[in-house]
């Protein structure tokens, strides 16, 4: 049987959603939680406990801004194959950003207070890619997540050695953000000329120093 896609409204609808339940933290994992080997329950130091929250804080504001950009380009596209790529992308996004809430709790720490102005400005932007056709909204995607693989690559080697739980969470982010980026890139993307890349650059480098501290 074919698949009957949503209406206009029913999109709208189901992206408000995304946005209510990211922002609250009601969003839920479909995959069980990555778990250290040998178990993930290390005391930590008072200071690599604070260090851990921030690192982990900074990876939830991230993973906020995934979800916004996805719902924005699935919304934006008119090819329903595409959308769904973004949907089943998006739903990975879900699980990681589940996983880096928890890890926070876990850690006595807290989101970041600005994650409904860091989800509005990653929707605009994802809106933006998305108005400039599929190309370039899948060149767009695939630059954002090699640059959040790089990230997650520099928070494995800043992490605290004894905090395996969080770089299994991290270790396992990675993969899938190098899987959406080549999933992107066989799609068919654009590849985007070197001043918006160093744009992009920039303006994480912004929400990661703010976000690791507020």
């Amino acid at each position: 049987m074919d698949r009957i896609d949503p209406s206009p409204l029913d999109r709208l609808l189901g992206t408000l959603d995304i946005a209510l339940r990211t922002v609250s933290g009601a969003s839920h994992a479909a995959r069980p939680c990555p778990h250290a080997p040998g178990g993930s329950h290390a005391d930590l130091s008072d200071a690599d406990r604070a260090l851990s929250g921030a690192l982990m804080r900074v990876n939830h504001v991230g993973e906020v801004c995934a979800q916004a950009l996805y719902s924005a380009q699935a919304l934006s596209t008119r090819d329903p194959a595409l959308r769904r790529q973004f949907e089943t992308a998006a739903r990975e996004e879900t699980d990681h950003l589940a996983w880096t809430q928890q890890r926070l709790r876990e850690l006595g720490s807290r989101p970041s207070l600005l994650n409904p102005l860091w989800y509005g400005g990653a929707f605009a932007i994802g809106l933006i890619a998305g108005r400039a056709g599929d190309a370039a909204s899948l060149g767009f995607l695939v630059e954002t997540e090699r640059q959040v693989e790089r990230h997650l690559e520099g928070h494995l080697d800043r992490l605290p050695p004894g905090d395996a739980a969080s770089r299994a969470i991290v270790d396992q982010m990675r993969q899938d953000e190098a899987r959406h980026a080549e999933m992107a890139r066989t799609a068919g993307a654009r590849a985007l000329p070197a001043p918006m890349r160093w744009a992009m650059r920039a303006a994480a480098k912004v929400m990661t120093t703010t976000a690791h501290r507020v």
